[in-house]
Formats: structure tokens, sequence, C-alpha cells
């Protein structure tokens, strides 16, 4: 049995209270989805600035009317101190997604970013400390590495970073360390890679490049590739990311706290086959589409140009082991959304 399959029996068991900021963002319902399944009472936190109320409505009928019960949802900004104390009442651990989570947003609204993404972080931290939690892990991102040319991403090996995004999540990191040090307040950073899956927004300026590229396939346009294709990421499918936070939260070293860890597969996909895999994933049901070509246009200012993780420190410390590779998610998400 693996560490995790063993935390999800233990948590079942002996469930606890657990506050999921960000929770109607996709990766924030997908936590709220595996706690509720897993009958632990949940908190959530959003401001409905990114996230959706339909999100967190399917996550409530998946699980049923009686684990629904055990769920309450705040409407609040991670900017509101006053709303972040609320939410932390009589919470055990806290899972910190809310965040401005694209390096295009950041570069147009740097100020905005900041707001969100520091301040709200900061926020949270206290008003978790504050409220007695006993743990707080938070979203940190890849895109820390900025120009760093190592490959795979080591997490004690990082260079300039690229982006006001960046640059927030590099200041979380930096902000938990010194609340550890100086308050004696256990956190854990992530950072993650390229997170997909289910409930994923396609819409909008900054979305991301899976949900984006299935919704124009799936309503007959053009999916553009930014670059020539040969640039590479560490595509993270949602649930992988899910049981990084759940370990995180409750792994009883303390040795592993006030630590940063890369969340990946330690598997670089080009673009240019991820939109072929995405292509063949949809032809499955929409046999017009196995043949239809992407448009490339020039790439974006912020990217970087090849990302891959090294995930040995977070295998080691807490027992993460991927449960679906870049293939499997894309199956499961290509079929979620041609189900809507």
């Amino acid at each position: 049995m693996s560490r995790y399959q063993q935390l999800r029996t233990e948590l079942a068991a002996s469930p606890k209270t657990w506050l999921v900021t960000g929770a109607a963002g996709f990766i924030g319902s997908a936590l709220v989805e595996t706690l509720l399944g897993l009958d632990q009472r949940v908190v959530g936190l959003d401001n409905f600035s990114t996230g959706h109320q339909h999100n967190v409505d399917e996550v409530l009928e998946l699980v049923g009317s009686e684990r629904a019960a055990r769920f309450r949802m705040e409407t609040g900004d991670v900017t509101d101190l006053d709303a972040c104390r609320r939410a932390c009442t009589d919470v055990d651990l806290v899972l910190h997604q809310a965040a401005i989570g694209s390096v295009t947003w950041s570069i147009d609204d740097p100020l905005r970013s900041h707001a969100s993404n520091v301040d709200g972080f900061l926020n949270m931290m206290i008003a978790a400390r504050d409220a007695g939690t006993n743990r707080l892990v938070y979203a940190s991102s890849s895109a820390v590495y900025g120009d760093e040319p190592t490959v795979p991403a080591r997490e004690d090996v990082f260079g300039r970073q690229l982006s006001p995004y960046a640059v927030t999540k590099r200041i979380n990191e930096l902000y938990a360390g010194v609340v550890q040090d100086c308050y004696g307040f256990e956190s854990i950073g992530l950072r993650y890679f390229n997170v997909f899956g289910r409930r994923q927004d396609p819409n909008g300026p900054y979305a991301a490049v899976i949900p984006k590229w299935i919704d124009t396939l799936v309503r007959g346009n053009t999916a553009v590739i930014f670059g020539d294709g040969s640039a590479t990421r560490d595509f993270l499918y949602v649930d992988n990311a899910v049981q990084a936070n759940l370990l995180a939260a409750t792994t009883p070293d303390a040795a592993a706290t006030n630590q940063i860890y890369n969340v990946g597969c330690a598997e670089a996909t080009t673009i240019g086959d991820l939109y072929v895999m995405i292509r063949d994933a949809l032809a499955a049901d929409r046999p017009e589409l196995r043949d239809k070509p992407p448009e490339h246009t020039p790439p974006r200012p912020g990217d970087i140009e090849h990302t891959s993780s090294n995930i040995d420190k977070l295998r080691d410390a807490l027992g993460y082991e991927p449960t679906h590779l870049v293939a499997e998610g894309l199956k499961k998400t290509a079929a979620w959304f041609t189900k809507r």
C-alpha cells in the first residue's frame, strides 16, 4: 500500500476540519471533492473572481447530500484579513490555493497580482497562525525557476524570475520561511508544474493551454501554439496535486516542514506532442479532428522554454508517487470536457 493510500484510510477513520482557499477554482474544487469524499469537514473560501459557483455545485452533487452537509462556503477575498480570520475559525489545516495564477495576467496587471498573491498570502498565514491551525500548505510555482537552465529543476537551484507572477510566488516562499522561523507556525510550499484537469476554465484571455485547446477544437476552431512547439512542460494531472497537498498537510515529520517541494510527474512533454495527444484523445469521438493542424505564432513574453521537475525530494520526504501520467490525465480531462 502506498503512503497516499494509507493516508486516505487514516483520514476517513479520523476526520479533520480543512480550509481550502480558492475552493471554486479547479485545483481547489478537486481538493474539496477529495476531502469530502474522505468524510472530512471542509470550509471553502473564494471571491469568485476566477473560480466559479458551478464548480462547487458539481462537487457537492458528486459527493452526495450527507457529505455535502460537511461543507461550508465563505465568500471573501484573501486580501481582506477579516475574511481570512472568519474562514480559519475552528480549522485544523489550511490548503492555500487562492491566487491570480497567470504569468500573462501578472504582466498586464502586476499590482493586482501582487495584492492577491503576496498580501493575500501573508493575510492567510497570519490568520491561520492566530487561529491556532496546525499547518498551512500553499501553492507555489515552477515559474520561480525563471532563467535557470538546469533541467529537471531541483528545489535548491533557481535563476532570475521572468514575470511578476514568478516574483510573487518566490516572495511567498520567503515569507513562509520567516513566519515559521519567527513564530513557529508550520508551512510547506508546493512548486506546482503545469497542473491541468477537470473544471479548469477554458475561457478568457489568460486560460491555460489544455482546456483552451480542448474547447477550441471541440468548437471546430484552430488551436494556436506559441512558438514552434518544441518547448517542453511537465504537465501535472490535478489528482497528483491533490495527493501532494494531503501528504504535506499531514506529515508527522517536523523536519519536512519549512520546506519547498517540486510537484510534477518528472515527465517532459513538448507542446507539439501535447497538441497531438489532445487532438487524438478528442478524435475518438470526433474523427474530423484527427488530422487537424495547429496554427503557430511567436512565443509569449515571460514564458520559460523548458520545464521539468525533479521530484526526488517529495518522494523521499512525503512518500509522493504520481498516480496519473500526462497521457492518462489528458484522456480523463478530454472526456470530462466533451461531456459538457
